[in-house]
């Protein structure tokens, strides 16, 4: 499937997937730290970004959009390459390793390991979040995300500091959020989301040590189903790539040697 994406880069190819309303350019912050060793390919999911949507008929699962990101590799003549992603994008990542079709899978706080009630409340907080971009006129949202106060209220959940995202990058996350035609049928979808098959790839699965949308309490229930230790990112939140850069390219790189 033809999707939009970022290239930077030369080494191992490492393939990164943004979390459900997101884009390509939640990875921003550490793409070039890993385009300094990985060819790095960051990927507009099918009906989020500027990706054209699933054909229609199609369901947005997790499952499908593996088979979407799948379908993109093998046209990009990719074969086995590492795979990284946040929230939807980490679940993502670790259905890939489950079918054994990457090399290795880097997981930051992905979805699939809550419980009933913290599902409930990551839906309403994604509905919400989503319902407020839709309503917030332009001119509003740019005045918001120009306050200390304003980024607090606009990506205080997401991150741990607001004030290490620039006001057009908000923004334009509040675009992509606002405008993504998958977003509703993906986020139904959630209410039936598993755990993934046991991965068949080395994994890694790390956690915004302050994720304020999917807690970080479910790293332990991530931890047993993986049977090894899960990462915690201090002082990061649920989007760590912009609360510590440095941080999640490391873990990024060490999770795709």
């Amino acid at each position: 499937m033809e999707l939009a994406f970022e290239r930077r880069g030369a080494g191992p190819p490492l393939v990164l997937l943004h979390g459900i309303g997101h884009h390509w350019q939640a990875w921003l912050p550490v793409l070039d730290r890993l385009a300094a060793e990985r060819d790095v390919i960051a990927v507009d999911f099918p009906g989020f970004g500027v990706s054209p949507p699933l054909p229609p008929g199609s369901p947005y699962t997790a499952e499908s959009l593996a088979d979407a990101v799948e379908s993109f590799c093998a046209m990009l003549g990719l074969r086995e390459p590492h795979v990284a992603g946040n929230s939807l994008g980490g679940y993502v990542a670790l259905e890939l390793a489950s079918r054994g079709v990457v090399r290795t899978a880097t997981a930051l706080s992905p979805a699939g390991f809550w419980s009933r009630g913290e599902l409930a409340y990551a839906r309403a907080a994604l509905w919400a979040a989503r319902a407020s971009a839709r309503a917030v006129p332009p001119e509003r949202a740019t005045a918001a995300a120009a306050s200390p106060l304003g980024r607090m209220v606009m990506a205080g959940v997401m991150v741990a500091h607001p004030s290490r995202i620039s006001a057009e990058a908000l923004l334009a996350a509040t675009q992509a959020l606002g405008a993504a035609p998958g977003f509703d049928d993906t986020l139904d979808s959630f209410a039936w989301m598993m755990p993934p098959a046991p991965p068949k790839a080395p994994i890694t699965i790390a956690w915004g040590e302050r994720d304020r949308l999917l807690l970080r309490r479910q790293a332990v229930r991530a931890a047993r189903w993986s049977g090894q230790r899960v990462k915690l990112l201090m002082g990061c939140g649920h989007l760590p790539m912009s609360d510590d850069p440095e941080l999640v390219a490391r873990v990024l790189l060490e999770g795709s040697r």
